[in-house]
C-alpha cells in the first residue's frame, strides 16, 4: 500500500474515532508539598474535547488521499 493511501486510512480511522467518542481524558500527577523526605502529590484529570468539524475534516481529507493515491496508480 502506498504511503499516501496509508496516511489517508489513518486519517479516516482517527476521524471516525473522533466522531464516535468526541472526548478523551488523561491524568497527571502534580507534586503539591515537598518538605524534606515528606512529599504529597495530587492526581489531576484533564479532559480534551475533539471538535466535530475537525473529525469530519479528517474523514474527508483521508478519503481524498485514498482516492487520489489509487487514481494516480
Amino acid at each position: 500500500m502506498k504511503p499516501m493511501a496509508m496516511a489517508g486510512v489513518v486519517l479516516v480511522v482517527l476521524g471516525i474515532a473522533g466522531l464516535a467518542f468526541g472526548r478523551f481524558s488523561y491524568s497527571t500527577d502534580k507534586q503539591v508539598v515537598a518538605m524534606g523526605p515528606i512529599t504529597a502529590s495530587v492526581t489531576e484529570q484533564h479532559h480534551v474535547d475533539v471538535p466535530d468539524i475537525a473529525s469530519v475534516g479528517a474523514v474527508i481529507a483521508g478519503a481524498l488521499l485514498v482516492f487520489f493515491s489509487r487514481r494516480s496508480a
